[in-house]
């Protein structure tokens, strides 16, 4: 039976999916949101951006209901990837461990995953990466498990707080991540809406794209001359922090935590802005939020394999529940996403903006008590929505634009301005009371299996990516 004859023979039961079709067409205008619309934005005076680390959409929400998740027939995965080593392929599989062992997420891997379109890399590239170890000069990790495990997913009994945050507020599963490159391309754009390598650091005109930049050292400290949002923000007098988790040895690595690497951060003295997580955690109490908030985990939150699912899931709850016992809860919104793939299975093909990406697939959230109930945005989007939804918010609409935003740089292409981009005003109700906090237990029960090894093992790890 076709869409139209199932509509036609029970109309009755279609009425809510056509009411919300018609209220989010009546707000959006070939892809644009209505003035209208954007004028309760205002409402957020404060965004907290946390991310976290490589995790496809499908590898934790493949099989959320109305989701675009793994194709599937009566439960079982209709897609197969090939496996080069024994001539057949592998399904995705239902994956109770608690510690995954991922595949290689540098740019070339990305395109190898991919394959044209084919989705079907991602074995092939695990099989060539060192097995049992982390090696940080490397770009594409060493894997803990089998390369067959990139096909595993977890569902709502493994990661049940963010399946809980995904029923009751925004999933989106159409979030790309921006950079078709590894976390620390994908952080610089996260910041500035470009990755690129530049040849002086005093001249931003100096710059040009890169899925492999440079990363900043001893000798080289600031090599990121093009502007990122922060110069905007400044400019303006809005408020912003990079908040590090700093709670372990070593703290948050240098191709997570990239702000002091940007010119404009010293120029403008606000290397103070980046700040131990245990800040965040204070001015949630005290309801001095800042406007404008990253959140960077370290090793040992972050999901990057071989970290615990578990103990991130743990991590961005505590930072979750903080927000919602805050005073600036009611004028609050969290964007939670996680920087790339790292080298998961996912099967829908990323539109090509330019050169640079989209890269693959990863999950998004949003969650304030200004966001639709239970909603699964179906937009395109990227980490750019996040600074478009910034420049929406607190400057008026300025974007990163060398022409307009009085420090030049020569990147190709303005990306919040990508005809493909939704807005992230669409995930939001203005119209509606502000919801109570919806508070999860840090440590909830789960059927993830924990790993065969001790927690002396975890504390010396260090990712690649």
């Amino acid at each position: 039976m076709s869409l139209i004859q199932r509509i036609r023979s029970r109309p009755w039961r279609w009425f809510p999916a056509l009411a919300l079709a018609l209220a989010l067409a009546g707000n959006q205008v070939f892809g644009w949101i209505r003035p209208s619309a954007l004028a309760g934005i205002h409402n957020i005076r404060h965004v907290i951006i946390i991310v976290q680390e490589n995790r496809s959409f499908d590898s934790y929400f493949g099989t959320f209901p109305g989701a675009d998740g793994i194709p599937m027939k009566h439960g079982v995965p209709t897609v197969c990837v090939p496996d080069p080593r024994v001539g057949h392929c592998v399904r995705p599989y239902l994956d109770h461990n608690d510690l995954n062992g991922g595949g290689p997420h540098a740019s070339w891997d990305a395109a190898n995953d991919v394959n044209g379109g084919k989705m079907n890399g991602f074995v092939a590239e695990a099989q060539k990466q060192t097995r049992g170890c982390i090696n940080p000069q490397v770009l594409s990790v060493c894997a803990e498990g089998s390369p067959t495990d990139v096909m595993g997913y977890h569902d709502g009994t493994d990661i049940p707080n963010y399946w809980a945050l995904a029923r009751h507020f925004v999933l989106q599963d159409h979030m790309f991540e921006s950079i078709s490159s590894w976390s620390f391309p994908s952080h610089l754009a996260i910041v500035s809406g470009w990755s690129a390598d530049c040849t002086r650091a005093d001249d931003p005109m100096s710059c040009h794209s890169s899925l492999q930049p440079v990363n900043r050292s001893g000798a080289n400290p600031t090599p990121f001359a093009w502007t990122d949002v922060t110069y905007l923000l400044h400019r303006a007098g809005v408020s912003w922090v990079n908040y590090l988790d700093e709670r372990h040895p070593g703290g948050v690595s240098s191709i997570w935590n990239v702000l002091p690497g940007f010119t404009d951060v010293h120029q403008d003295h606000e290397l103070s802005h980046i700040q131990d997580v245990a800040r965040f955690y204070r001015a949630a109490r005290t309801g001095t939020l800042p406007s404008v908030a990253w959140i960077f985990p370290d090793a040992k939150d972050s999901e990057h394999p071989p970290a615990l699912v578990s103990r991130g899931q743990s991590y961005v709850t505590r930072l979750v529940d903080a927000v919602m016992r805050s005073p600036d809860w009611k004028s609050s919104a969290i964007f939670l996403t996680w920087d790339d793939w790292g080298g998961f299975y996912d099967h829908v093909v990323p539109p090509r903006v330019d050169a640079m990406g989209y890269g693959l697939r990863v999950p998004g959230l949003v969650i304030s008590p200004y966001a639709r109930r239970g909603y699964i945005d179906h937009q395109v989007l990227s980490f750019d929505a996040y600074l478009k939804f910034i420049e929406d918010d607190f400057l008026g609409g300025q974007r990163l634009d060398p022409r307009t935003d009085g420090r030049p740089d020569s990147r190709p292409d303005v990306r919040e301005r990508v005809p493909i981009l939704g807005n992230l005003a669409a995930d939001f109700n203005f119209n509606q009371p502000p919801r109570r906090p919806f508070l999860l237990p840090v440590h909830p029960v789960t059927t993830l299996t924990p790993p065969a090894y001790t927690a002396t093992r975890l504390r010396s790890v260090r990712p690649a990516s």
